[in-house]
């Protein structure tokens, strides 16, 4: 607790002496709520590619100022986030949120307000896309779009699973949930597979035994569970009590150190890096990662997801400044828009739609372990 308000105390005691020569960023994490192990990673994330820069002189000589702000990925926690930073703070780059359900509405404030926000890890199109189809130009993304992951699953499921058999559950009020499950389903069925059966839950629910009979009467060759790892925590080792051995599949919201590794054995899942890749960029930040934070018995700690997203977002951020050449958000989105950069999660250029064309990894749970699997190109 001390060492929480010591932290708490250095980054509002940054806010305030800010000067005119700073460079204040938003960081909107979950850091509380029902996955803080999102909100913590991306912290660090973010923090440390804000510490580099820094370290450098900063951006265009401005040093960058972090505020952090707990929006829970939570649609109103979000939304009181977003409008402190910027009508109290005076933010005019938010990196954030985490979730999609949270991320689109901190846009729909940030946008008309010419505020860059950069989600690291919202995959719903809608984060970057408005109800008439038109892309919001001031809203980013350094993750990878649900309809890709989606279809990518379904695909993975059809031919290297070899499934013609699919039951879909997903979380009815999570946008999240629900476009991954939309994907996969139009996917699975173009490929000549079959949806035995499909049902849905909210949030808050806990018992998955109606839901785990329906699977176990359906008799299909995958689940899909595209949900955050709590979730996959609770309805994985339900199955696993009740006998149920078909592989479940699910999205990067899998990707935590609190995943159930017991529980999820023999799952597969879609995520943006894998740490044995041998490129540099990968190599470089899992050491810098490691040396910066530590894990409960001292040892340095290896990045999830979540932190590398975050890394990624925060350095496409600085790097946009630069060739901007000021921090004039205008300038900045356009500069967004061109960019090429060697991110940790593979190559990123954007589309019109200012979603990043680049790579997707598959992970599998087996043996206590995470193990990569295979490497998707766009």
């Amino acid at each position: 607790m001390k060492r929480v308000l010591t932290i708490a105390l250095v980054l509002v005691l940054a806010v305030l002496t800010a000067g005119a020569a700073d460079l204040k960023v938003a960081v909107l994490a979950p850091l509380s709520g029902a996955v803080p192990s999102f909100g913590l990673s991306t912290k660090e994330g973010a923090l440390l590619a804000i510490q580099e820069w820094n370290a450098k002189g900063g951006v265009l000589g401005m040093k960058i100022v972090p505020i952090v702000e707990d929006s829970q990925c939570d649609a109103a926690a979000a939304t009181n986030a977003a409008n402190k930073v910027i009508n109290q703070d005076g933010v005019k780059f938010i990196i954030g949120e985490v979730c999609s359900s949270a991320s689109i509405p901190v846009s729909e404030i940030a946008g008309p307000a010419k505020v860059i926000e950069i989600s690291p890890t919202s995959t719903n199109p809608n984060v970057t896309v408005d109800k008439a189809g038109k892309t919001k130009d001031y809203i980013f993304r350094a993750c990878y779009i649900d309809p890709f992951q989606g279809g990518i699953l379904a695909q993975f499921s059809n031919t290297r699973l070899k499934a013609k058999k699919a039951f879909i559950m997903y979380d009815q009020g999570n946008d999240y949930t629900i476009g991954l499950a939309t994907a996969f389903e139009a996917k699975f069925k173009a490929l000549g597979g079959t949806i035995v059966g499909k049902e849905t839950y909210t949030k808050t629910d806990t018992d998955f035994s109606a839901i785990l009979a329906k699977i176990k009467n359906a008799k299909p060759e995958v689940v899909l569970l595209p949900d955050y790892y709590n979730i996959v925590n609770l309805v994985t080792k339900q199955a696993k009590e009740k006998g149920i051995s078909v592989p479940f599949v699910g999205g990067d919201g899998w990707d935590s150190s609190d995943l159930d590794l017991a529980a999820s054995d023999g799952g597969y899942y879609t995520n943006h890096y894998s740490k044995d890749d041998p490129r540099a960029e990968v190599q470089n930040f899992l050491k810098a990662y490691a040396a910066a934070y530590k894990d409960d018995a001292g040892k340095g700690k290896v990045p999830d997801a979540l932190a590398v997203l975050a890394y990624d977002a925060t350095n496409l951020l600085f790097a946009s400044i630069k060739a901007a050449g000021k921090a004039d958000t205008t300038a900045v989105k356009t500069a967004l828009e061109k960019i090429s950069y060697n991110a940790v999660s593979g190559k990123i250029t954007f589309d019109k739609l200012h979603n990043p064309i680049k790579a997707l990894t598959i992970l599998s749970v087996k043996g206590g372990k995470i193990n990569f699997d295979s490497v998707v190109q766009p």
